[in-house]
């Protein structure tokens, strides 16, 4: 090749790389400033999540206390998570998002100043919790509402990918990042910095043109509004009518509390029992680097999904990630080695990552005008209520037998795929 030719093939290449389907949502002005205002909120929430439980036990003494503490902030933000799609389906999810923000700006800072102050008391923190756990249930649903009102329907997969895979580093990066400010500037700078992140997306959030408002996409908004609480209710109910009633979205709906039925449980206590069972000689990095592990495979399998077209063929390849993880999680019990154990829960993760930004892409491209926050907050309530119980099934299998919990998760998952493959919803995308 002569150098001309050279020279002619190297922007060919370069316009390639800005083709590619995961970068597009980046051209859009109002998603970039989504994109880089949640991406820099969720670096901060890693510091809050180290500076909590570290301020409780440090308080406390009690894992007890740092227990109820976090129980305080997962139950409001079940018992809300409803009237928070409701929210975000007759006010702008813009506007939720901004006071959403400002709100936790304001609680982090007074946190803040009470540790400064040396004056922190338990109760301190259960209204810290209280007050996250009912602003998570509102801040959700809109943030997953304004995405379809900033791209088109074919970036909605690249979108949630970007989203959800910039989310999925700052978990890994960001909890390293936030022991070493704790243990050497103390909790106060942990929380102020928290802090100074979520005045940052209010101001992103507060920048961007499109507010993705009710009355753009529903007029039943306004009369919604107008009827208060006693309107938010009726929503709440209509919300569920619809959710049934819609094949495509009850069908994913079902579809997805199947997976996460299946797969919380063996994830957190099952990995958990295994590296402490079949990998002691490795100690607590047994259990680091099969964490990693799945981390990585998710972050995989989510960019993966920004990166393909399904069209049609989504619903075939969200059953076939669903395969990958029933599949890993029964290889899983069979494990003898950290290696093949790491591997196996690579391909888990990756099968779970995909499906998880088919799911969003779909749901969102899929459910009515104004009524998108309420489907999302019902699957985000599904899926609490379903975790727990997830855990607690995994904890009793254990104790009887290592093994059958991967087992078993892996094949009543694999149950659901085959059931699903039966469902005309889940085999298009019309």
């Amino acid at each position: 090749m002569d150098v001309d030719s050279a020279v002619i093939l190297q922007p060919t290449l370069i316009q390639r790389a800005r083709r590619f389907p995961l970068w597009q949502p980046l051209a859009v002005r109002d998603f970039r400033l989504l994109w880089l205002g949640q991406s820099v909120s969720l670096f901060g929430d890693q510091f809050y999540l180290i500076a909590l439980p570290w301020l409780t036990l440090r308080l406390t003494g009690s894992a007890f206390a740092l227990g109820t503490v976090l129980m305080v902030a997962a139950g409001t933000r079940a018992a809300f998570q409803l009237l928070g799609g409701a929210l975000s389906d007759s006010v702008s999810p813009r506007a939720l998002m901004i006071v959403s923000s400002v709100v936790r700006a304001i609680v982090t800072a007074l946190i803040a100043i009470v540790v400064l102050l040396d004056v922190t008391k338990l109760w301190h923190l259960y209204t810290l919790s209280f007050i996250f756990g009912m602003v998570d249930a509102v801040f959700f649903p809109a943030y997953m509402a304004v995405i379809p009102s900033l791209v088109s329907k074919e970036e909605l997969a690249a979108s949630n990918a970007m989203l959800r895979g910039t989310g999925r580093l700052m978990t890994l990066l960001g909890p390293a990042v936030a022991g070493i400010v704790v243990s050497t500037a103390g909790l106060t700078v942990a929380f102020a910095v928290d802090t100074i992140t979520f005045v940052f997306v209010a101001v992103m959030v507060g920048l961007m043109k499109k507010s993705g408002s009710p009355a753009e996409r529903d007029e039943e908004a306004s009369e919604q509004r107008r009827a208060g609480l006693k309107g938010l209710l009726v929503s709440i109910r209509e919300g569920l009518r619809y959710a049934w009633s819609e094949p495509v979205v009850r069908a994913l709906f079902l579809f997805i509390c199947a997976i996460e039925f299946s797969y919380a449980g063996p994830a957190s206590v099952g990995i958990a029992s295994l590296a402490k069972t079949r990998f002691e000689a490795e100690g607590a990095t047994a259990l680091g680097w099969m964490m990693s592990s799945l981390g990585g495979g998710m972050l995989i399998g989510m960019l993966s999904a920004g990166s393909i077209t399904a069209g049609r063929r989504r619903g075939p390849v969200l059953i076939g990630g669903a395969v990958a993880i029933g599949l890993g999680l029964a290889l899983l019990g069979f494990a003898t080695h950290l290696l093949i154990a790491c591997a196996v829960l690579v391909l888990l993760g990756a099968g779970g990552g995909l499906g998880n930004i088919l799911i969003m892409a779909w749901i969102q491209s899929r459910a009515r005008a104004g009524m998108l926050g309420r489907v999302i907050s019902l699957l985000m309530l599904g899926m609490s209520v379903l975790e727990p119980l997830s855990f607690a099934l995994s904890g009793f299998v254990v104790t009887l037998n290592l093994r059958a919990v991967f087992v078993g998760s892996g094949s009543f998952l694999l149950l659901a795929c085959i059931i699903a493959t039966a469902s005309p919803a889940l085999r298009t995308s019309d």
